[in-house]
C-alpha cells in the first residue's frame, strides 16, 4: 500500500511560512504515519528540519533554478518523483497555482487555501467598514488539510523544549564582556531579557524610531538591570540599531552578531518579552513561546495575522475611523500623517511590557 505523503506548498513570506509551523506540527503529531514534506524557499529550513520525525523540508529557489514556467515544470518533474498522495497549497499564488494545476491534471488529491478576501475587503473599506474578526491564517491552513481528509486538533507550544534553545551555541559577542557582560547562567526576572524588533516591510507598520528610542529609555529606567536585544538586519535598519547599542550599555544589536534565523530563534526562546511590529519577528517569537507586545498601525489583528497563542490584550493600537486601511500595510496613508503609529505613546508600550514582566 502506498505511504500517505502530503506535499505542503508555501513559498513566502517569512511570517506567513512561520504561521504554518503550529499547524504542520499538529498535523504531524496527530497523524504520525503520514509523511509531510514542506516546499518553500531556503530561508525556511530552520522552521521544519527538527520539527517532527515525519516532517521533511524541500527547498526551491523560485527566483533562480525554478524561475518561470520552464523552471516550474522542472520543479514539478522533481516533485512528481516523490510519490505524494495529497497536495496542500497554503499559498495560492501564480507559482503554487501552476504546480497545483499540474497535479490536478495528473489526478492528485489537491486543496488550496481560502484567503477570505471578501471579509478582508470589508475590514479595510473606506466606507461601511466592518470590524469583524477574520479567520486566522492558522485556521485557514488547517482547513486545507481538513479538505484533504486530515482534520487537525491544534496542539503546539514551541519548536524548542521547555527550557528553550541552546544559548551556548550563540556567539559570545551577544553577551558582551566585562562589567556589562550578560550571565546566561543567571537569567531571571530581576534582569529581564527584552527583545525589540522595531522595523517592518512597510512604513504603515513601523513605530517611529524616535518614539521607540523613548521606549528603550523608559524600559531602562524601570528595569535598570534589563538586557535589551535588537532584531533586524536591513541596510536601512542597521545604523539605527547600532546607534542605540552604542548609546545604551543595556542594549545589544543581536542581529549584527547572530548567524541567521536558527540562532535568532534560539535567543528569542529565552526572552521574557518581545516588542514587535506586525512583522515576521512577532511570528518568530510566537514559535518559541515568547510573549509579544505587538504594535499595530495601518494593519489590524482582525485580519487574522496575530501571532500564535499571543494575548490580544498585548496588542497596542489606536481606534481611528480609518483603521485598518490595509491588510498588509503597503498602502499610502490616506491621512498623510500615519497618526495610527505616531500617536501611540511610549508609555502605553512600556505599560504593556511591564504587565507581561509582572506576570512572570
Amino acid at each position: 500500500m502506498k505511504t500517505e505523503h502530503i506535499l505542503v506548498i508555501r513559498f513566502s513570506a517569512m511570517g506567513d511560512v512561520a504561521m504554518t509551523v503550529p499547524v504542520i506540527y499538529s498535523l504531524a503529531k496527530q497523524y504520525p504515519h503520514v509523511r509531510i514534506t514542506v516546499l518553500s524557499r531556503p530561508f525556511a529550513r530552520p522552521f521544519f528540519e527538527n520539527l517532527a520525525h515525519n516532517v521533511g523540508f524541500m527547498e526551491a529557489d523560485i527566483n533562480g533554478e525554478y524561475k518561470g514556467v520552464k523552471g516550474l515544470n522542472a520543479l514539478y518533474r522533481r516533485l512528481i518523483a516523490k510519490q505524494f498522495t495529497a497536495i496542500a497549497d497554503l499559498h495560492s499564488v501564480l507559482r503554487s497555482g501552476y504546480l497545483r494545476m499540474r497535479f490536478n491534471l495528473a489526478s492528485f488529491k489537491v486543496a488550496h487555501i481560502d484567503k477570505h478576501r471578501k471579509g478582508k475587503r470589508k475590514l479595510v473599506a473606506t466606507t461601511d467598514k466592518q470590524l469583524v474578526q477574520q479567520p486566522t491564517s492558522f485556521q485557514n491552513y488547517a482547513d486545507v488539510f481538513a479538505q484533504l481528509g486530515y482534520p487537525i486538533n491544534m496542539d503546539f507550544t514551541s519548536i524548542f523544549p521547555e527550557e528553550g534553545g541552546d544559548l551556548s551555541s550563540l556567539p559570545q559577542e551577544i553577551f558582551g564582556a566585562g562589567e556589562n557582560a550578560i550571565s546566561i547562567d543567571n537569567k531571571h526576572i530581576t534582569e529581564p531579557w527584552i527583545g525589540i524588533a522595531p522595523f517592518a516591510a512597510h512604513e504603515g507598520k513601523i513605530y517611529p524610531p524616535q518614539l521607540m528610542e523613548k521606549v528603550i529609555q523608559r524600559l531602562i529606567h524601570n528595569h535598570s538591570h534589563c538586557h535589551i536585544f535588537l532584531f533586524g538586519g536591513g541596510d536601512n535598519e542597521t545604523p539605527t540599531l547600532n546607534e542605540w547599542a552604542e548609546k545604551y550599555p543595556q542594549v545589544v544589536n543581536a542581529s549584527a552578531h547572530l548567524g541567521g534565523l536558527a540562532q535568532e530563534l534560539i535567543l528569542m526562546s529565552h526572552l521574557h518579552v518581545m516588542i514587535s511590529m506586525d512583522s515576521a519577528n512577532m511570528h518568530l517569537a510566537s514559535l518559541v513561546n515568547t510573549p509579544v507586545v505587538s504594535i499595530w498601525g495601518a494593519t489590524h489583528p482582525y485580519a487574522g495575522f496575530m501571532g500564535w497563542h499571543q494575548d490580544p490584550n498585548n496588542a497596542v493600537q489606536l481606534d481611528l475611523p480609518c483603521r485598518p486601511c490595509s491588510i498588509y500595510g503597503n498602502k499610502p496613508c490616506m491621512r498623510g500623517d500615519f497618526a495610527c503609529m505616531k500617536n501611540i505613546s511610549p508609555e502605553i508600550v512600556v505599560e504593556k511590557v511591564d504587565g507581561v514582566l509582572n506576570k512572570k
